[in-house]
C-alpha cells in the first residue's frame, strides 16, 4: 500500500521545484512506461492501478484522466558539452510544453540528436513537455546553455548557422547544408535580435495562400517540421 506521503511526494513531481528537488520526473500511459523501462534512464518505480488502486492513482497523476501505469524516473545528470560537426536544433524561448515536446518528438523522426535549448525554454521533464514527445524525450538530448555562444561555437568551426524569420529568403531556393544549427524562435516573438544577429542564413517557408491574405505565421512546431523536412530531402 502507498502512504500518504508517497502519493503526496509522486503528485508533487508536476511542479518543478520538486522535480529539481528529488531529481526524478513522472511519465504516465502504457507507451511511455514502455518507452522508459527500455530507454538508460534509471526507473526508480513503476505503478499500476490494478495493484495501487484506482484511487491511488487518481491522486498521483497531473492528467485529468488517469492512465492505467505511472512511472517514476530520475533525472540523468547533464553532459558535457561536446560540439561535433552535423546537424542540430536550437529553440530560443519556447515557452509553451506541447511545442516543445512536438520539437522534441520531431527531432528524433529526423534524426537530430541533440536540441540546444535557451535557458528560457519551458523544462523538458515537465509533464506535458513528456507527454507531447511520446518517448522521444529517452532519444533526444535536450542541452540547456547560452544560445548566442552556441551560435558562435558553430560559426568558429565554420558550420553554418539557420534562423527561421518571416523577412528571410525562401528556403526553397536556398542551398541548405547537412550540417550546422537551425534555430526555431519564441511562439510570439520569433528569434530573439541577439541571436538572429548570429544567423549566417536568414530563411522563410513562403506563404502560398491567395492575394496574400492568409495566416500571419505559422506555429513553431509546424514550422520546425516544414524546416527539417526540407532540409533531410536535399
Amino acid at each position: 500500500m502507498l502512504t500518504n506521503a508517497e502519493i503526496k511526494r509522486i503528485k508533487s513531481l508536476k511542479e518543478k521545484k520538486f522535480r529539481d528537488e528529488y531529481g526524478q520526473f513522472a511519465v504516465e500511459g502504457e507507451k511511455l512506461v514502455e518507452e522508459a523501462l527500455c530507454s538508460g534512464f534509471r526507473v526508480s518505480a513503476v505503478y499500476r492501478a490494478e495493484e495501487v488502486g484506482e484511487d491511488a492513482m487518481s491522486r498521483m497523476s497531473s492528467m485529468s484522466s488517469p492512465s492505467p501505469v505511472l512511472a517514476v524516473v530520475d533525472k540523468p545528470a547533464p553532459k558535457g558539452l561536446v560540439l561535433e560537426r552535423g546537424l542540430y536544433l536550437g529553440l530560443d524561448a519556447v515557452r509553451d510544453p506541447g511545442n516543445m515536446g512536438t520539437i522534441i518528438r520531431l527531432a528524433d523522426w529526423f534524426g537530430i540528436s541533440t536540441v540546444f535549448a535557451s535557458q528560457d525554454c519551458v523544462e523538458v521533464f515537465n509533464p506535458k513537455v513528456v507527454q507531447a514527445s511520446m518517448g522521444s524525450i529517452f532519444r533526444v538530448d535536450v542541452v540547456y546553455c547560452d544560445l548566442p555562444d552556441i551560435c558562435r561555437r558553430f560559426r568558429s568551426m565554420d558550420m553554418p548557422v539557420y534562423g527561421t524569420f518571416l523577412n528571410g529568403e525562401n528556403m526553397y531556393s536556398q542551398t541548405l547544408a547537412d550540417e550546422g544549427l537551425i534555430i526555431m524562435g519564441n511562439e510570439a516573438s520569433g528569434i530573439s535580435p541577439e541571436v538572429g544577429a548570429l544567423a549566417s542564413t536568414r530563411l522563410l517557408i513562403p506563404s502560398y495562400a491567395r492575394n496574400g491574405r492568409g495566416a500571419e505565421s505559422l506555429n513553431v512546431a509546424t514550422a520546425c517540421a516544414i524546416v527539417l523536412s526540407e532540409f533531410r530531402r536535399r
